[in-house]
């Protein structure tokens, strides 16, 4: 089905396309041949489609088999589409298109409505053949005729009333045309004309054509003309002409082609069906067409023929072949096709007449390769016609040279050449090679281009610039190329930029430190300082505002933060690189010099490194910022407590205690290192470290003021320690809060640590006493409260007494009273809540009832505790959930119970303990007693306490079971528990406790004597060995010695005594009543004694039988005394006692018989105590005394003295004995008997006391008295024995004392002397005493004698032999003599011991001299130990001056001076002598070593805190000296040791004071005058000059230069002035370092006494107004502003007041004359002022200065300037003139007048450029006067301006070949230079890395690696790489200059020279090229080689880890060659990129 439909334009038809191609043309007549619509089917076609087509100026219908289509008269759009059931034969339109007849081969005709497409009228059938054609012609108001062609005629339909809607006649006939077409007829045309119709029939058969009239009114058809048949081999459309038919156009078609109703003839099958139109055309458009479907060669041809414009042809032709060139760009065409094309081109070009053309065209095609594009420019610059076009010419070569620069040839295309041709905006093309991070590209165009965007360059731009930068642009070359053209550029372009520039100069380098950390900080320094390095170098213009504006803008923050920034960096490069010490940045800047010290110590982390890390980085780091080492050390220390104490630390952490005591360790300050061990102390965590303690405790052994601080520290450490223990941390509190705290915690040490708390505080300790007294009396321990109290002072105790008094008073008061009946109500209240307990008042005063309940609750109170302790207590308590609590029976609450039950706590105890008791539960009995005698001493708790006890020993004595408490001594317990009841009962039971008391205290004795191994009691708080009592009141004990008691049978005996003795009483007791048997009345028919005689006879018995005597003696009379106090007492008076009472006489026979027996026993008791008494090792004399007097007399004394008799040389026994005897002697009135016993005891006495002293007494025991004087000797020599033993032993055996004393008097004061002679060898000396006792022995002996003469004559002899070292001994027999008041003595006394006073507080500092060791050799005297720390005294005190000055001079410091002072005053030595000496000792000691160290360690003062003192020292020692020539003299040799410095010029003045002072004191008539004038006068110029020096030398200026000029301080001035760091400042104002000139100056100028001011003057008037003419000094103009004077009177006038400088210099700027001078102002002095205002004044002020804004000050500048120029020349101008003057001619009349002249030559320049002038002809000639005068710097400058002046390019060409040899790539022209002559200029200067940079430029490939290699072959190489780190590192050629590198380290790769290079610097660049071009292998087969295994195995590693493929990094050397083995032969494994 033909229904696709494809409306064709006229450009998509063509041959190419169809396959129905058109052939040759001919005729008079040009007709167009269009396709305008193309058909296809689709489903596939297997027979040709039937066609017809008609076309009319309302359209175009076109039928294929049943498709119908309408077009439009333009053929352009599809108005209707049908397809029908069968074939459509014929279509016909009518009626303006509104109708549409279609004839069907079915013979269905349809008549279809055209807009609406709705079919009007169908199926109308007609019976003819096939229909071939179909007409409607119209005839008049809407009539029309319609015909219809068949293939054997036509059918007429007349008169169809088609736009009428009535009907009409229609009138039908058909005509044959058989007779004229026989074969049939294929289509017709109507020409209607009036009622005339013509048809014309095309057919087969005898004729082609045939003319038929048809006559509309008549209804006739004629047939008038035939064409005949003619038949041809190709098909041809031809037209002609009617009617004549003369043919017009004939074209030849293809075989396919035909009319449409003549059918195709071909044989295959057609696809597609196209339908053509022919119409008349003009020659143009057919030209036209031609050109455009390419047949150039057709249309040249067509162009001649019709005489049309031939050249057009060749323009389109050349224009398709840019086409073709731009697609062969694209695409991959071969090199065969460029050339083609390039050639087709070049012939065509050659054709073309139109210069413009050609020139376009060679700028514009894009030509393939460079070469063929560089030749196309070169032939456009020969065809140019202008200068205009030259110059378009010279801008595409200039770009096609930028291209290559910028890219390379491998790079070069015909689209990217034409793409960067055409490319306005070469800014954008710098940002994207940027961003790309391809900074040598950018670079490259930027040198270039620069001109092309600096008129539009704004902040903007400079923003894109900054951002478009890519991290990884190498940083050198990045900061290179912002120093040295960006920086400079913005400066000049854009001002205000600078701010931007810094920000992000600021952040990029901050940026460094996290993405560059290996190269930081000096990546960020080098980054930042660029900044302010940047120089203005190349630049042209003597009227830039930039060069005489400030060259930063300083003034801005972002400038102040980058400058800083750029400190700090620098900083931190030191840190880094000198001291080893790594900050971070942010770090770093929050640091100071002394915290970044503090950063130095935190960086150590072992301890032990703190000292050699002071020594080796901190120390040098504190001598260059002048830190005081101990000072800042402490500091440290402070600063680390602080961080530790702010920040969350563990309290075990102490790290930074070993820190701080290893840095204390290095402090040499002693008091300093105390305050830091006060630090520690108060920051240490409590309780110190074991570091910690050990230092404090070292430093406590130290003699040092500040140890009392640290007592007062630890003390307070110890306070916080205790603090501790009770948990409390914070020391802050109120000390009355800690002290209350404390002693509510109830510990056994609370008060002691209270009191310690107060200590602390220094508060009253009688607070601390109030606070516990009451605390314990609100516990209800008022015991121990009394106890505290009776423990105070008598003071103490009145102040607590008071206040305690007071304290009660107000609680008294305060409590208020409570009445019996409310408190009843309460007590039943309570009874209720808290037992359960219901009662009435009534029953509640129920004695009996109140019992029973508390009996019941007792009762259940011990079950719960018997359950309790047999784990049964949990299954009570789960009997009642609502009583758990309630009901549960606890010992408080039985006890709360009792209470509420108005009983007493004591009588529940009672209850308690005897229930108990009865339970046989000692142990808690015991207890309840122990805590209400702890808790309620009064009477109750002795009544409870004893029944208890009573209660126990009646259990004990019946023997009754019991538990028994473990580990207690139950018979101590009883009877302390007696004594408590006893002192605490009421007075009824006292009687009663006290017999307890007694007879406890027997068992308590008996159970001592019992073997105790199986009992294993113990003393507890109820037990004790001793009665304390009886040991404070008592001697020693008698101890006897008996047999161990069986306890089983003596303990059940004796209580049973006791028990018998005190009964327990059923009844009633009343006031005074008695149960004791002692005390107890009668009871009727009672014996109460009968019971009590069994117990006491076992008792007797048993101890009897043991040897206890003394404990039988004691029950004896005890049982004795009560039984007969039973018996006394109760009878008075025995006759009426056996009256009343009945039983008398079994009492009375009782007690006799009871008395014989006990006296019998008695006396044997007796003696046998007796012998065992004085058998005794310590004998009981009063004891013995008294048996003795139980005893007969004869009996007695005998006994006595058998014992004497049988003691030897035991005095003390013996002495005991006689005692006893002499006192028994008295008794008995025997003095015989007495005497002898007396004297036994004095014998006995001294034999014990001598003992004492290690003295025998035994010679003269009981020996006559002479005897007794052989023991003075003995007595005297021993040490121990006194004075007064001495006396009284001569007083007691009546001996002559005083030569006893004398003798006792020399012993004491030799006894620790070390004399040359010895009186009695055989003394045994014992241990030395002190001096001070010996002497005071002596003293007190010396009263003593009746005369001392001999005892002094004999001291003073003794006095000489003593050893001269030994002080004490000396000083002892010196006060011994004086003490002696004798006044014939030859010493002076006073002096000797004055002197002794002073050596005793001195400690030597030298060692002993020759002289010492002559004396004691002399004196045949050892030398003393104490030599080496004491002077000798016998050599000062008694030997000549020279001898005391010997031994003085070298003792002199500044410590031991003083001493020194006072011992030669005393001695009265010269003390000027002394003095001066010790100036000299003092400063060499301790001030020299000093000096050499500070030399070492770069210090250039050696005064500090520590030297202070001692420099002070020294000048008091100076100005002590009364002579003052000696003081100057020994000063001024002091002062010439300095090194000069500092510290030499204080010494200087120090000298020129005591010359002033030496001078004063003299008048001029004085000898000495004219001396101290003149040494004063040597010492000031000396003073000057040192003075001068130190000033050059502190700021680092000692030049020889300006050591020379020392003597002349005001040229030195100057000098300094002309110093170069102040161009240098102005330059980098972040430079370090620089010398600060000014304060240099001023302070030279003040040590000289010069006026600066006019120093200042004269300089400003010499550099800015001098007085030279300016023709003088014309080559020095521009200079002067770059180099020299500008900077310097910046630099001095920044020193000045702003005001001042500002209003002086304009005041230059303004007047004629000079302010500061005589000088007449000229324009050069005015415009010097004006350019210094601007740079140091700010806009505003210069504002106000001016009253003008200041664009106009500018331009006044500008103006000044060449004013200036003018006057060089001698060309009268004045500022008016020159302003109102035209610019151009006044330029030109310059250069007429004055070309001859290289002045004027460059001021033309400059005002050309300045005023745009750019005359060809005038710069022709500037630049070749240039030239000529060899002003080859400045031309360079020039050229350069003038890059982006396009009109100057072809006059500079020649200039440019010729200057440009030193930077060729600015060149715009560079194409038409001779590079290579430029490289052998090169050459010849010997710069061959210049050389090989031009010839890089050489744009043919092959002649450039000709050139090249030719080169390399000579060229040195490592002469290349040197010079191009050296003159290759600006940011301008810094791209070549890596390509340069690239190519010289490939060459010597290729030549392989790694032994040359392997020790050079560019080594490690060979290294890093072999690893960036792969080729590694080749170094490692030259290390294997060289077997440099080392080498070879780095290498390796390092690029396996730069390749990613790091598994032979840590690979050890031996592995790394085995897989070198392995793998060097298979080269792709270890080296992948092979």
């Amino acid at each position: 089905m033909w229904n696709d439909i494809e409306l064709l334009a006229n450009d998509d038809t063509g041959s190419e396309r169809l396959s129905v191609g058109l052939g040759q043309e001919c005729g008079t007549a040009l007709y167009q041949v269009d396709t305008l619509v193309q058909i296809t089917s689709s489903e596939k076609v297997s027979v040709n489609p039937q066609l017809y087509a008609c076309s009319s100026r309302d359209g175009s219908i076109i039928v294929v088999d049943r498709s119908v289509a309408l077009l439009d008269s333009t053929g352009q759009s599809l108005q209707m589409h049908i397809q029908f059931d069968a074939n459509v034969d014929v279509v016909g339109m009518c009626q303006e298109k509104h109708f549409l007849v279609v004839g069907e081969r079915s013979g269905n005709l349809h008549l279809i409505h055209i807009p609406s497409k709705q079919t009007l009228l169908t199926k109308v059938q007609f019976k003819f053949e096939v229909f071939v054609a179909c007409c409607c012609c119209c005839c008049f108001l809407g009539v029309y005729h319609m015909f219809i062609l068949t293939s054997n005629g036509f059918f007429c339909i007349m008169c169809l009333p088609l736009a009428k809607t009535q009907e009409g006649q229609i009138k039908t006939a058909f005509i044959s045309t058989e007779e004229y077409h026989s074969l049939g007829c294929q289509n017709f045309v109507i020409s209607n004309s009036m009622n005339n119709i013509h048809l014309i029939i095309g057919g087969e058969g005898d004729y082609v054509l045939s003319k038929w009239e048809i006559d509309s009114t008549n209804n006739l058809v004629s047939a008038q003309s035939f064409i005949i048949s003619k038949y041809f081999y190709m098909k041809s459309l031809m037209v002609f002409a009617l009617p004549a038919m003369q043919l017009l156009y004939s074209l030849e078609v293809s075989i396919v082609s035909s009319l449409v109703q003549s059918g195709s003839c071909t044989v295959c099958p057609v696809s597609i069906v196209v339908m053509r139109s022919l119409t008349e055309a003009l020659p143009e458009n057919r030209l036209s067409r031609l050109l455009h479907k390419h047949k150039f060669t057709e249309a040249e041809n067509f162009a001649i023929q019709f005489e049309l414009d031939v050249e057009l042809v060749y323009k389109v032709k050349a224009n398709t072949i840019l086409e073709r060139l731009a697609s062969a760009s694209v695409g991959s065409y071969g090199h065969t096709v460029w050339l083609d094309l390039v050639n087709e081109a070049k012939e065509n070009l050659q054709k073309i007449q139109d210069s413009q053309f050609v020139v376009d065209y060679c700028i514009n095609a894009p030509w393939p390769l460079y070469e063929t594009t560089q030749e196309m420019l070169n032939y456009a610059k020969v065809r140019v016609s202008s200068s205009l076009v030259c110059i378009q010419v010279l801008r595409a070569q200039a770009r096609l040279t930028t291209f290559y620069g910028a890219f390379g040839l491998e790079k070069f295309s015909g689209i990217a050449w034409t793409e960067f041709l055409n490319n306005e905006d070469i800014f954008k093309n710098i940002l994207f090679q940027l961003e790309e991070g391809n900074l040598p590209c950018a670079q490259y165009l930027w040198l270039r281009h620069q001109a092309d965007f600096e008129s539009s360059f704004d902040e903007k731009m400079l923003e894109n610039l900054l951002n478009a930068i890519h991290v990884t642009v190498p940083l050198k070359e990045l900061c290179l190329w912002l120093k040295n053209v960006v920086i400079p550029f913005l400066r000049r372009v854009v001002p205000k930029g600078q701010k931007i520039l810094a920000k992000w100069l600021e952040q990029g380098a901050r940026n460094l430190e996290l993405t560059d950390k290996a190269n930081w900080p000096e990546n960020g320094l080098q980054m930042a300082e660029t900044f302010f390095t940047s120089k203005n170098h190349g630049e042209l213009g003597m009227t830039t505002f930039y060069q005489w504006n400030p060259l930063i803008c300083g003034d801005c923050e972002e400038a102040h933060r980058l400058k800083k920034l750029v400190n700090d960096l620098q900083e931190l490069i030191n840190l880094y690189r000198k001291y080893n010490c790594r900050l971070a940045l942010c770090d770093f800047e929050r640091e100071n010099a002394t915290t970044i010290v503090f950063r130095m110590f935190d960086k150590i982390l072992a301890p032990e490194l703190v000292p050699s890390i002071l020594e080796k980085f901190i120390k040098p780091y504190l001598c260059e910022h002048n830190l005081q080492k101990d000072e800042l050390l402490l500091q440290y220390i402070k600063d680390l407590l602080e961080r530790c104490r702010t920040r969350s630390t563990s309290v075990f952490e102490t790290a930074w205690e070993a820190k701080a005591i290893a840095v204390i360790g290095c402090i040499s300050d002693t008091d300093l290192k105390f305050d830091a061990v006060l630090q520690i102390m108060h920051g240490a965590m409590v309780p110190w470290s074991a570091a910690v303690e050990l230092l404090v405790k070292q430093h406590l052994e130290m003699n040092h003021f500040k140890v009392k601080l640290l007592q007062e520290s630890y003390q307070l450490m110890e306070m916080k320690k205790l603090l501790r223990a009770y948990g409390i941390r914070d020391t802050n509190l109120l000390k009355d809060k800690l002290v209350k705290y404390i002693l509510k915690q109830d510990t056994p040490t609370s008060l002691e640590d209270a009191l310690k708390i107060v200590a602390a505080y220094m508060l009253p300790a009688v607070e601390v006493y109030i606070l516990r007294m009451i605390d314990l009396i609100d516990k209800e321990r008022g015991e121990e409260s009394l106890t505290l109290l009776k423990s105070l002072t008598l003071a103490e105790a009145e102040k607590v007494a008071e206040r305690l008094t007071v304290w009660g008073t107000l609680v008294l008061q305060n409590k208020a009273d409570n009445s019996e009946e409310k408190c009843h109500r309460t007590f039943l209240l309570l009874l209720q809540e808290d037992f359960d307990i219901f009662l009435s008042v009534k029953d509640f005063r129920n004695p009996s009832l109140m019992s029973r309940l508390l009996e019941e609750h007792i009762k259940a109170y011990e079950t719960v505790r018997s359950l309790s302790k047999s784990k049964k207590v949990q299954t009570m308590n789960c009997d009642s959930e609502d009583g758990k609590t309630k009901n549960r029976s606890t010992g408080s609450r039985l006890y709360r119970l009792a209470l509420l039950l108005q009983r007493t706590e004591q009588e529940l105890g009672e209850k308690l303990a005897l229930r108990a008791l009865d339970a046989g539960k000692v142990e808690d009995s015991m207890k309840i007693c122990r805590e209400f005698y702890e808790n309620h001493c009064n009477e109750e708790t002795g009544k409870l306490l004893f029944s208890a006890c009573q209660r126990l020993c009646h259990m004990l004595g019946a023997d009754v079971p019991m538990i028994t408490p473990k580990d207690t001594n139950l018979p101590a317990a009883i009877y302390e528990m007696a004594c408590q009841a006893a002192t605490i009962c009421s007075p009824d039971l006292l009687l009663d406790s006290l017999e307890l008391c007694k007879y406890t205290l027997a068992a308590k004795d008996i159970y001592r004597q019992c073997q105790i191994e199986n009992c294993g009691f113990t003393t507890t708080a109820f037990g004790g060995d001793k009665d304390p009592y009886e040991e404070w009141t008592y001697d020693d004990f008698f101890n006897e010695d008996g047999i161990v008691l069986d306890p089983q049978i003596a303990l059940p005996v004796a209580y049973e005594t006791i028990a018998s003795l005190l009964p327990i009483s059923e009844k009633k007791l009343y006031p005074l009543d008695s149960t004791s048997l002692a005390n107890c009345a009668f009871t009727k028919g009672q014996n109460l004694l009968l019971p009590a005689r069994t117990p006491i006879c076992a008792e007797l018995q048993n101890l009897m039988e043991c040897s206890q005597c003394e404990l039988a003696l004691r029950l004896i009379v005890c049982s004795f005394g009560s039984c007969l106090q039973h018996g006394i007492s109760n009878n008075m008076d025995l006759s009426l006692s056996e009256k009343v009472r009945q039983g008398l006489s079994d009492t009375k026979s009782f007690l006799i018989a009871m008395k014989q027996k006990s006296t019998s026993a008695i006396m044997t008791t007796i003696r046998t105590l007796l012998h065992k008494v004085f058998n005794c090792r310590l004998i009981d004399q009063n004891l013995a005394l008294g048996y003795c007097t139980i005893l007969p007399k004869e009996d007695m004394f005998n006994k006595l003295w058998d014992v004497i008799n049988n003691t030897w040389q035991n005095y003390k026994k013996v002495l005991a004995v006689a005692l006893v005897g002499a006192q028994l002697a008295a008794h008995c009135g025997e003095e015989e008997e007495k005497r002898k016993f007396q004297e036994l005891v004095t014998d006995a006495e001294w034999g014990i006391q001598l003992g004492k002293f290690g003295i025998s007494f035994e010679t003269v025991f009981r020996q006559p008295p002479v005897r007794k004087k052989e023991l003075i000797r003995t007595l005297v020599q021993n040490p121990k024995v006194d004075t007064d033993l001495i006396l009284n032993y001569c007083s007691t055996f009546m001996l002559d004392s005083d030569a006893a004393l004398q003798l006792c008097i020399e012993t004491l004061l030799l006894q620790n002397a070390n004399t040359n002679h010895i009186e009695d060898d055989s003394v045994e000396h014992s241990e030395k005493q002190p001096h001070s006792t010996l002497l005071a022995r002596a003293l007190a002996i010396i009263p003593l004698l009746k005369s001392t003469k001999d005892l002094v004559m004999s001291l003073s002899g003794i006095l000489y032999k003593l050893d001269p070292y030994d002080y004490e001994t000396i000083e002892i027999v010196l006060k011994v003599m004086q003490n002696a008041d004798e006044k014939n003595t030859s010493i002076q006394l006073n002096q000797a011991l004055s002197l002794l006073k002073h050596l005793e507080s001195y400690k030597r500092i030298s060692p002993p001299v020759d002289l010492e060791h002559q004396y004691v050799l002399e004196h045949v005297i050892p030398l003393s130990p104490a030599a080496q720390t004491r002077l000798p005294f016998h050599l000062i005190f008694f030997r000549t001056t020279q001898c005391f000055w010997n031994i003085i001079s070298a003792e002199l410091s500044e410590e031991s001076f003083p001493t020194l002072l006072l011992i030669s005053k005393l001695m009265k030595v010269s003390l000027d002598t002394l003095h001066m000496s010790a100036a000299r000792h003092v400063f060499e000691k301790k001030l020299k070593p000093k000096i050499f160290e500070m030399r070492n360690t770069g210090y250039t003062s050696v005064i500090n805190k520590e030297t202070t003192k001692t420099v002070q020292t020294i000048q008091s020692y100076l100005l002590s000296i009364i002579n003052p020539e000696w003081a100057v003299a020994i000063a001024h040799k002091i002062a010439q040791e300095f090194p000069t410095g500092p510290d030499q010029i204080q010494a200087l003045k120090f000298c020129l004071y005591l010359a002033e002072k030496w001078l004063k004191n003299t008048t001029a008539k004085d000898d000495a005058h004219e001396k101290a004038e003149v040494l004063q006068k040597k010492l000031y110029m000396q003073y000057k000059r040192s003075a001068t020096e130190n000033v050059l030398i502190t700021h680092k200026l000692n030049t020889a230069e300006h050591l020379k000029s020392i003597g002349k301080p005001a040229n030195l001035i100057v000098l300094l002035y002309e110093h170069c760091s102040i161009d240098q400042r102005i330059q980098n104002p972040t430079g370090r370092d620089y010398p600060d000139i000014h304060a240099a100056a001023k302070e030279i100028a003040e040590i000289n006494n010069l006026d600066m001011n006019k120093i200042w003057d004269k300089l400003l008037d010499k550099w800015l107004c001098p007085s030279i003419l300016p023709s003088e000094v014309m080559a020095m103009l521009y200079l002067y502003l770059k180099q020299m004077h500008f900077c310097r009177v910046i630099y001095l006038l920044q020193s000045r007041p702003m005001d001042y400088s500002s209003r002086m210099l304009f005041a230059i700027t303004t007047s004629a004359t000079s302010p500061i001078g005589v000088n007449q102002l000229t324009f050069a002095h005015r415009s010097r002022a004006l350019k210094c205002l601007l740079y140091l004044a700010d806009t505003n002020t210069v504002e106000s200065l001016f009253k003008k804004p200041i664009e106009k000050i500018k331009y006044f500048l500008k103006c000044c300037i060449y004013l200036a120029e003018f006057e060089t020349l001698n060309i009268p101008y004045t500022y008016e003139s020159f302003h109102k003057s035209p610019k151009e001619g006044m330029i030109k009349g310059l250069w007429k007048n004055h070309s001859h002249e290289p002045t004027a030559v460059r001021l033309v320049s400059e005002l050309s450029l300045e005023y745009k002038v750019y005359d060809s002809q005038l710069w022709n000639g500037l630049l070749q006067k240039l030239l000529g005068f060899n002003m080859m710097q400045y031309l360079r400058k020039v050229l350069i301006a003038i890059t982006g002046i396009h009109s100057l390019w072809e006059v500079s060409k020649y200039s440019a070949s010729v200057s440009c040899s030193s930077s060729p790539n600015r060149c715009p022209v560079l194409a038409d230079l001779d590079v290579i002559g430029i490289a052998k200029q090169y050459a010849q200067l010997d710069l061959p890395a210049f050389a090989l940079g031009c010839l890089l430029l050489i744009p043919q490939s092959e002649k450039r690696e000709q050139q090249i290699q030719g080169f390399l072959s000579t060229c040195n190489t490592e002469t290349v790489l040197q010079q191009i780190d050296e003159h290759m590192n600006t940011g301008e050629v810094v791209g070549f200059a890596s390509q340069i590198r690239a190519l010289i380290l490939d060459s010597i790769i290729n030549e392989k020279l790694y032994e040359k290079f392997l020790k050079t610097k560019y080594f490690s660049l060979l290294k890093q090229q072999l690893m960036n071009t792969h080729r590694i292998k080749e170094l490692v087969d030259y290390f294997a080689s060289k077997n440099c295994i080392d080498d070879a195995t780095a290498l390796i590693q390092e690029y396996q880890k730069k390749c990613g493929n790091p598994t032979l990094v840590d690979a050890s050397t031996s592995d790394i060659l085995k897989v070198k083995q392995t793998t060097i032969i298979p080269d792709e494994y270890l080296f992948p990129c092979f």
